[in-house]
């Protein structure tokens, strides 16, 4: 059980594994995400289901190599097994015709909106589609993603593929241009959900962002994912991740994500000497 099926290098930066697990894959619903463990001493780490396969009982799952978890998690070879997976977690995405949908995302925040945007054209929404990253080289998924989109674009922050230029750019010149935009799903880094929340708030467009906090256990006993939301405290891993991007207190979040930055630096770098580099 929870065996690595499969291994693939997306990006320079990030790998997908297919791994077995027919009870997530049966039961998962796009938005959920799911909190792996690599072996009995390993940290507990929430990864987004980018995919799944329900004849062959597998998840997708795509992460960056950022830390020491996830750098040794991209290490393991197809055959190895996870000691823990737990999941699906959190609450699915509200999936309904809403008209016509724009679905922004942002570096790694492809894996978990493709899932969200496929449902959301399988229910006949309009789905209009931008993908972000630094450069050409960081993308992924772009036929995926093309193939399911009513309109696709791509930017990138060098210009060395689609335009130059940043995703809120490319969503002010949709609305300014006249579409007609029911509503905006936004997934990626902190700095461009926020971005995309300030903009569809001057235009009063309904917006969601799936958010990725700290988290611990995952089922909010923790509470290390508390986030405020219209004033009031609430629990990623439980009442999220999504949650309506103009009620959500960014600034807080931002101060938030460095907590444990320095811990980080330094599990990452004893990691990396006791492998040998």
């Amino acid at each position: 059980m929870n065996e690595i099926l499969s291994k693939q290098r997306v990006t320079s930066e990030a790998v997908l594994l297919e791994v077995s697990s027919p009870r997530i894959a049966n039961s998962y619903l796009p938005g959920q995400f799911i909190m792996l463990r690599i072996h009995e001493r390993g940290e507990r780490i929430p990864l987004t289901v980018a995919d799944m396969d329900v004849d062959v009982g597998s998840i997708s799952l795509i992460f960056q190599k950022v830390g020491k978890s996830t750098k040794e998690l991209a290490s393991l070879r197809v055959g190895d097994e996870l000691l823990d997976l737990l999941g699906p977690l959190g609450q699915p995405s509200e999936i309904r015709d809403y008209g016509t949908v724009v679905c922004v995302g942002g570096g790694i925040g492809v894996a978990p909106i493709y899932p969200i945007a496929r449902a959301l054209a399988d229910k006949g929404n309009c789905v209009v589609s931008i993908l972000g990253a630094r450069c050409d080289e960081l993308l992924f998924w772009r036929e995926r993603m093309d193939e399911l989109s009513d309109s696709f674009y791509v930017t990138t922050d060098d210009g060395s593929c689609g335009r130059a230029g940043f995703v809120t750019d490319q969503l002010r010149d949709l609305i300014d241009g006249g579409l007609k935009v029911d509503r905006v799903i936004a997934i990626g880094p902190l700095v461009m959900m926020s971005a995309v929340s300030g903009l569809t708030k001057e235009y009063g467009i309904e917006t969601v962002v799936s958010l990725n906090p700290i988290m611990v256990d995952g089922t909010g006993m923790c509470g290390s994912c508390r986030v405020t939301v219209n004033g009031v405290t609430r629990f990623a891993c439980v009442d999220g991740p999504e949650f309506n991007a103009h009620e959500v207190d960014f600034d807080e979040l931002f101060h938030r994500h460095g907590f444990y930055l320095r811990q980080e630096e330094l599990s990452l770098k004893r990691y990396l000497e006791a492998c040998g580099k």
